[in-house]
């Protein structure tokens, strides 16, 4: 089985074209890669973000990362919300300390024409900006594209329906010469890989998952450097801090919990931490007391982070699957 460091893509199966751009797009290496981050909230172990950065790279394009805020989303109130800017917030410092890619939230009521005039030749160099900019997702995004002259939209995969008709609303109204690929980062072997058809039965499933595991089940390259970066004629930051509170005052409802701390390496620390990681501590009462309520910290603890994208749930098997030979319990935590 080849080792995905070895690799400078991913498999095809793991992404899809929802879109096929024409040629005076991503091949004649006009405009920059876009990876609207949706599901998956995180820079590390995120197949999306790989591929965008392996694709700006081989037309010699900069890449940037796009969130859209929503004010209300399927009832979220200030908990689920104050959770995901908090984690939101890390993914964009670690975008910007890390790899030098921006990071631009998507909610205000104006869209600022921020971009160089020129900037459909291509932008060169990293400035660190954020812009906060308004609307639904089918809205700001095509016009986000359109601003940049974007070559190439990259977002990650949900299965939900309300979803999957804005990504078919973003597919109508952008530029015929821009290509929309989808990636499966939130599964191990990607939905449509996995099965054909509509499922009932974990049991029947489980079964195809389980032979396309060696395929798909593998380790994640390092994100490539690369070759040219973003540049933006403002300065346009968002006041984190502002953003959280406003959220926190319209969704009252249901307030934060203090337990559970946002962001990638809380969540790493949930799973592999030394104190109370859930692998290297709480594993081995798992298998007897996962059903039992009157015992919480059986459980992996996992659910807010797997969530809202802040931890792969490849990443979790790979670990676990480490333990293998040393703690049998872990069979149960992996079927």
């Amino acid at each position: 089985m080849a080792s995905a460091a070895s690799l400078m893509s991913l498999q095809p199966g793991r992404i899809r074209t929802l879109k096929e751009g024409s040629k005076a797009g991503l091949d004649a290496g006009m405009g920059p890669v876009v990876y609207w981050m949706f599901r998956d909230q995180r820079v590390k172990d995120n197949w999306a973000l790989i591929h965008a950065v392996h694709q700006a790279n081989k037309s010699n394009v900069p890449v940037a990362v796009v969130f859209n805020l929503f004010d209300q989303f399927l009832g979220a109130k200030s908990r689920h919300l104050g959770f995901m800017l908090r984690g939101l917030r890390r993914v964009s410092d670690q975008l910007h300390q890390t790899l030098q890619i921006p990071f631009f939230l998507l909610r205000v009521t104006e869209f600022p024409n921020f971009f160089n005039p020129k900037l459909i030749t291509c932008l060169l160099n990293f400035s660190k900006s954020e812009s906060l900019l308004n609307g639904e997702a089918e809205e700001t995004v095509p016009k986000f594209l359109s601003e940049c002259g974007a070559s190439m939209l990259v977002t990650d995969f949900s299965p939900l329906r309300e979803v999957r008709r804005c990504k078919e609303e973003i597919c109508k109204k952008v530029n015929e010469s821009l290509t929309v690929h989808e990636v499966d980062a939130h599964n191990i072997v990607p939905l449509w890989v996995a099965s054909e058809k509509l499922e009932y039965s974990a049991k029947t499933i489980r079964g195809k998952i389980n032979k396309k595991l060696s395929e798909y089940l593998i380790d994640f390259p390092t994100i490539e450097p690369q070759t040219r970066k973003w540049t933006i004629t403002k300065n346009h930051s968002v006041d984190w801090d502002d953003l959280i509170a406003d959220v926190l005052r319209k969704g009252t409802e249901v307030p934060e919990v203090n337990w559970c701390e946002p962001g990638e390496d809380a969540a790493m620390e949930v799973l592999m931490g030394s104190k109370n990681g859930f692998l290297t501590k709480r594993l081995r009462n798992y298998s007897a007391d996962r059903n039992n309520p009157c015992k919480p910290t059986a459980l992996s603890g996992l659910s807010p982070y797997l969530h809202f994208g802040q931890i792969s749930a490849q990443r979790c098997a790979l670990e676990a699957r480490k333990l293998r030979s040393s703690c049998p319990q872990v069979s149960s935590y992996l079927i």
